[in-house]
């Protein structure tokens, strides 16, 4: 052999094999994701869900769900509402009112039943989401005192029993009046609101740990909100709970392939007795299953317009040109391209989507402006993912700049400006 050649090993120590070691750093990733696996997190769903079904029959009220992550807890039938209550309006210094979200679409929910049970869930490590220990006891607070100034004994902040800190329960207290008279400043019909909820609003919660006041049931001179936290609190990793995932269902863009509440539960069985790597194609093919069987639902028309529509996005829908315009708000801007009577926004999804879509909205009202003003009897129809989420967002700035209250469309000079 030539004298530049590389000598034979004559040792296994000298013999060099690819490295199949991981750091402890890759190793506990690797564990981590095994156990936040989709099987994990479904059946963590499911095992929560029955706390919460307990929790309905414990108060015999109604669930309503708040969203997204309370959909997941509670079967499509036993579901009566939803509310948008944010955690990030109860974090420590943001303590806040929505006016965004002013959620009073459960009160008439409340009046009809004495109360309602308002399902959430959070990740590992706490008892209960800032939704249920703050944000939705403000909004409480705010209510009672809009709609019942007169019965002063629900006026004060409700709070969890030795969840806060006295400091940050009397900063909050201290922001109430503000909130109200802003509330006031929209000029809602106060007495209309009132006869919706009928009476004023007691708060209970109910968690793992407690429920609180624990003897506390449906009464004649109050409606009982049940503030739910329905996963059970986790202090250490994943790892160490034998699969079970606390708040299994946030963020479930994140994990869950496209899989929805309403289809979860209604093949839950399937999905339990499939095995992780083959989830991923099974949830396709079961949410394609349910598009098409939504296929024959149609657009909704928004009274008292004639012309505008609001819908999932579904490319069946526009077939044929049954619509004259569309605006997608998750369609990629590319595809529209040179296409004027279509305008897709590229907006993300969840939070993400939301913030996007603002930055947008100023080629939704340049859009329609140069549409409907040479022609106010086009249909458009605006689209989201859902239906109910940035397409209400961009519909519902289109009915403030650009329609009257009758429903006609509103001629500007400068489409751009609409």
């Amino acid at each position: 052999m030539g004298g530049d050649s590389d000598p034979f090993p004559v040792s296994v120590s000298s013999l060099l094999f690819p490295s199949k070691e991981q750091t402890i750093s890759q190793t506990l990733s690797s564990l981590r994701r095994s156990a936040l696996s989709i099987a994990n997190r479904l059946h963590s769903i499911e095992t929560d869900a029955t706390f919460v079904r307990e929790v309905a029959e414990y108060y015999n009220l109604p669930l309503v769900a708040n969203e997204r992550c309370g959909s997941w807890y509670i079967p499509p039938d036993a579901k009566t509402g939803s509310a948008y209550f944010k955690s990030t309006d109860g974090h420590t210094g943001q303590w806040d009112f929505s006016f965004r979200r002013l959620n009073l679409q459960i009160l008439p929910i409340a009046r009809k039943h004495g109360g309602c049970i308002i399902v959430d869930s959070t990740r590992r490590g706490k008892l209960m989401p800032d939704s249920l220990s703050k944000t939705v006891p403000i909004w409480c607070a705010v209510i009672n005192r809009a709609l019942f100034p007169s019965d002063t004994a629900y006026h004060p902040v409700q709070f969890p029993p030795n969840f806060l800190g006295a400091s940050e329960e009397s900063q909050i207290e201290h922001r109430i009046d503000g909130f109200v008279e802003s509330l006031k400043s929209l000029k809602l019909d106060l007495d209309d609101l009132r006869q919706q909820l009928g009476r004023p609003i007691r708060v209970a919660w109910a968690n793992r740990s407690y429920f609180h006041p624990s003897d506390l049931q449906k009464g004649d001179a109050y409606n009982l909100f049940v503030l739910c936290s329905a996963s059970r609190r986790v202090h250490g990793a994943e790892m160490s709970e034998g699969g079970y995932i606390q708040g299994a269902g946030d963020d479930s863009e994140g994990w869950a392939h496209g899989l929805t509440p309403p289809v979860f539960w209604a093949h839950k069985s399937t999905l339990a007795t499939t095995g992780e790597e083959d989830l991923p194609e099974l949830i396709e093919k079961l949410v394609e299953g349910h598009r098409k069987l939504d296929g024959g639902q149609q657009a909704t028309l928004i009274a008292p317009t004639g012309n505008l529509y609001i819908s999932p996005t579904d490319p069946r829908l526009n077939e044929g040109g049954a619509y004259d315009l569309v605006i997608d708000c998750n369609g990629k801007p590319e595809a529209s391209e040179g296409n004027a009577k279509r305008l897709n926004l590229g907006c993300g999804v969840s939070k993400l989507g939301s913030r996007d879509l603002r930055k947008h909205l100023h080629k939704v009202l340049a859009f329609v402006g140069s549409q409907l003003d040479s022609n106010p009897s086009l249909s458009l129809l605006i689209t989201c993912e859902s239906g109910k989420d940035l397409s209400a967002g961009a519909l519902l700035a289109i009915l403030c700049l650009c329609y009257d209250d009758e429903g006609k469309h509103i001629l500007f000079p400068h489409p751009a400006s609409c």
